[in-house]
């Protein structure tokens, strides 16, 4: 009687383990859209392809970009506009994303933030930079959109000038 009681009880542990890993399993990561949306991104940009790049950007006047040397744009005709201008001039582009988060904010927001690499060949001549970023996704309809990015460089200009607070000791 003790096998037998023994017995179920593995087979009970075992059947509750499987059934575990199965509906774990099955059931759906909530990043991965935003996730493959991102990978979208990094495709575009590698291809130097405006249109590809665009289509993740919800299409409104209200968008808004904080862009890598300090300025800002504002509306998604703007970042269009910039962007084919841009890619005109633009070859060779190579991308390396490190230190990847996707942060869910609900079921219809998310936040993904990253450190960069980028070289590129633009109107000529070899250009490399990098930092961070954290873009802001929203869920229409059934897909993920950016409303908002901001990088950073990792060596900002020395001209541009950065408060006493936001100094390191490095820096001082």
């Amino acid at each position: 009687m003790k096998k037998l009681t023994l017995g179920l009880f593995i087979v009970t542990i075992f059947a509750a383990s499987a059934f575990a890993q199965k509906a774990a399993a099955g059931k759906a990561d909530p990043a991965a859209g935003v996730r493959a949306a991102f990978d979208r991104l990094v495709e575009g940009i590698k291809q130097v392809d405006p249109e590809k790049v665009m289509s993740l950007y919800e299409n409104t006047d209200r968008i808004l970009f904080f862009n890598n040397n300090g300025s800002a744009t504002i509306g998604w005709q703007q970042m269009k506009d910039n962007r084919e201008s841009l890619y005109t001039k633009t070859k060779n582009v190579t991308l390396d994303i490190t230190g990847l988060r996707v942060e869910m904010l609900g079921k219809t927001a998310a936040y993904v933030s990253c450190k960069w690499k980028q070289t590129q060949e633009f109107d000529g001549k070899l250009e490399n930079a990098s930092g961070r970023m954290t873009l802001v996704f929203k869920l229409t309809g059934k897909d993920w959109k950016i409303t908002h990015a901001h990088t950073s460089p990792d060596n900002p200009s020395p001209t541009r000038p950065v408060l006493d607070s936001e100094r390191t000791q490095k820096d001082q």
